[in-house]
């Protein structure tokens, strides 16, 4: 069996959890996540990994910097070599440039999934790190080295053809759920129970699930709202959840296991995202359970979320027209129920984790067949 390295340059943020049960979902090739060093708080899972540095404080991020200007590591590239590798697939942009020494000094063909910020972000907005930075400096690089670009959504190819990446080399593959894992759900549902999953940035909308709420509850005075996940609008968030006196819970980062637990648990979930969306894996998880989305009706989100069959779709930053669409799903069961199903069959007929593997798996082949290596250099 061959071997695809799995690249992301910090290793590996709880909310990427999409990279992990991708690598998992490989049939025909082996696994191996490879970063340059780790981030805080960081992703359990149970894959092999090569690091170049085991670690996310200071000494790390310079070590980091250094191996891309010089990629002298004789250490790690003897364990990557060690795995056998047949393919190198990271995961971003940003990342996918760090990877060139990597493509060059092991000779692989190399695959770059593009998820969002990565292809919508001005020039501008990608100057304030060192990694952005380097990407700007490398991007010309990235697109003659790259064997193909996977867009996850159709939205993000319009985008990655905006920002110049080369069409031919343009993919659009959804990333996919685990259905087999998330259905059927044996778990008792709360009729008014809205949630939120995601991290708590300003792209992701969490301040208008709560202005929604608080309409929300002047009507259904038992509706409540849940909130998973964390970052660093958190107080800012808190301090207007109390000043709209909701009844709303925040639940920090939880594990995997659990935010599927409260999939199953709600009613409806609602992340009424602001910006482009590249995806929205969330979206796909909570239909894969049965939950109906309340969103907003713009990137990719209508690819993710059938509108007026999985859930509703409103315009964005407008908290009345979330209200009244989670009132529907509240108050209205045969809507509910019919949502509910659809969801299940929308998921699996197009984002089935299984079938979009196999195809992920084919475009695997199909670089490595076409591939033609250049001279590898010794000694690293």
């Amino acid at each position: 069996m061959q071997t695809a390295l799995i690249f992301r340059g910090r290793l590996l943020a709880p909310s990427e959890t999409f990279i992990v049960e991708q690598a998992r979902a490989l049939r025909r090739y082996n696994p191996v996540l490879v970063g340059l060093r780790r981030t805080e708080p960081y992703l359990r899972h149970s894959l092999p990994e090569v690091v170049l540095r085991d670690g996310s404080g200071t000494s790390d991020k310079i070590a980091s910097r250094a191996f891309l200007h010089a990629p002298l590591a004789p250490g790690f590239f003897r364990r990557l070599r060690a795995v056998n590798p047949s393919i190198l697939h990271a995961h971003f942009a940003v990342d996918g440039a760090q990877t060139l020494p990597i493509a060059k000094a092991l000779g692989l063909p190399l695959i770059v999934s593009l998820h969002g910020s990565d292809v919508t972000s001005s020039e501008a907005d990608l100057s304030g790190s060192f990694s952005d930075r380097y990407y700007l400096s490398h991007r010309k690089q990235l697109f003659a080295r790259a064997s193909a670009f996977i867009c996850v959504s159709q939205s993000i190819r319009e985008s990655a053809l905006r920002a110049g990446f080369p069409e031919k080399k343009l993919r659009v593959h959804y990333t996919g759920v685990d259905c087999d894992r998330s259905w059927p759900v044996a778990i008792e549902r709360d009729p008014k129970l809205v949630l939120f999953v995601g991290r708590l940035v300003e792209a992701k909308g969490c301040e208008f699930s709560l202005r929604a709420m608080a309409l929300v509850q002047q009507q259904d005075s038992m509706a409540h709202l849940e909130i998973i996940g964390d970052g660093p609008l958190r107080p800012a968030l808190e301090a207007l959840a109390e000043k709209l006196a909701l009844r709303v819970r925040f639940r920090g980062v939880q594990d995997p296991q659990e935010v599927q637990r409260r999939m199953s648990c709600a009613r409806v979930l609602c992340n009424p995202s602001v910006t482009a969306e590249g995806f929205g894996m969330v979206f796909a998880e909570a239909q894969s359970v049965g939950t109906p989305v309340v969103s907003c009706m713009h990137s990719a989100i209508p690819e993710a979320v059938s509108h007026g069959e999985t859930g509703l779709l409103c315009p964005e930053r407008m908290p009345g027209p979330l209200a009244e669409a989670l009132l529907i799903f509240l108050k209205d069961q045969n809507f509910w129920e019919r949502a509910s199903a659809c969801s299940i069959s929308w998921v699996r007929e197009r984002f089935d984790i299984a079938k979009q593997t196999v195809k992920l798996e084919r475009l695997y082949d199909e670089c490595r067949d076409q591939f033609r290596p250049e001279p590898r250099h010794t000694g690293r």
